[in-house]
């Protein structure tokens, strides 16, 4: 017996997405060895990049980041990013390559993707540890020293910013800079807090792709637990229920993507797997936002533990 057995009348039922098809899902996933197998819808410039380790992976992914800027730098042009708080390693290894190629990023923008919110947009104190804003500081700007993204080419996901990045955004892209998204995929395949519920609140798929940003989202009930455990030692108490997020009229804009997929938790347990393999092998539908991902040219990177084998074990 499984889920699909099972699922009718018990309390999971309605739970999920209404789009989404498990026997569809439970069919995406495949032996491990073929994860990267190339897909037909697939953008020609999307590539899928196991890695061994956790520490490969923060250093690809940083690596990755830090030469879009160098790149950026020696053409003389603008670079905008949209970015996370999480994956959360990559960003120690793009000091360091910043640094030893003495790289400044006067030429950088950024965008934070989402920021925690209440019910009426407002988000944390920006010297708040919990907010988002805090995150990137420790992480990235702090450190980067003399050689920082300037101050007022920072965006946050606040209620009063969030709506002008839109217009932030297509100035940029008029003036030649390059957009590039780094991004981590959520147990519930959102990009950012683009949850996959949202998708029934437009009437088509062209809708939903227009769709730039939502103040004060409702987070599923599974993005909170991810959180609870990933973030916030298990203690699903302090975790918000909403968030301020961009959408898909800003990150399908995107010239280039960066992506991680690390969600391990040692032991052989993991929470990711499963997303992983829908947002590569489902096709293309706003019932599940990664799966977009792999339609933009740039580089997916994961974990090689998260193709699985996806059975079951006793641990």
């Amino acid at each position: 017996m499984n889920f699909n057995d099972t699922v009718k009348g018990s309390a999971l039922e309605g739970c999920y997405p209404a789009g989404w098809d498990f026997a569809k899902i439970d069919a995406c996933i495949d032996s491990p060895e073929k994860i990267t197998e190339r897909q037909s819808y697939w953008n020609p410039d999307f590539t899928p990049i196991p890695c061994n380790a956790l520490g490969d992976f923060d250093t690809y992914m940083g690596h990755e980041i830090a030469l879009q800027i160098k790149l950026a730098k020696d053409g003389g042009e603008k670079i905008a990013f949209i970015l996370p708080v999480g994956p959360m390693g990559m960003y120690k290894w793009v000091v360091y390559f910043l640094k030893a190629w003495s790289v400044s990023c006067e030429h950088v923008y950024t965008f934070n993707m989402d920021e925690w919110a209440d019910a009426e947009g407002n988000t944390l104190a920006p010297d708040n540890t919990g907010a988002f804003q805090y995150a990137m500081e420790q992480a990235l700007f702090n450190p980067l020293g003399e050689l920082t993204v300037p101050k007022d080419h920072r965006n946050f996901a606040t209620k009063q910013n969030l709506p002008t990045y839109p217009e932030k955004i297509a100035a940029l892209k008029a003036e030649g800079a390059k957009l590039v998204l780094v991004y981590g995929i959520g147990r519930m395949c959102h990009i950012a807090f683009w949850e996959p519920t949202f998708a029934a609140d437009y009437a088509t798929a062209e809708e939903w792709e227009k769709a730039p940003y939502r103040i004060a989202a409702k987070i599923h009930p599974l993005t909170v637990e991810q959180n609870a455990l990933t973030s916030f030692k298990s203690r699903t108490t302090l975790v918000p229920c909403r968030a301020n997020t961009i959408g898909p009229g800003l990150f399908l804009q995107a010239d280039y993507a960066i992506g991680g997929a690390d969600g391990t938790l040692g032991r052989g347990m993991q929470w990711q797997g499963m997303s992983l393999w829908m947002t590569l092998r489902y096709g293309k539908t706003p019932w599940i936002t990664s799966t977009y991902i792999p339609t933009l040219p740039g580089k997916l990177f994961f974990l090689n533990e998260l193709a699985g084998p996806l059975v079951a074990e006793c641990n």
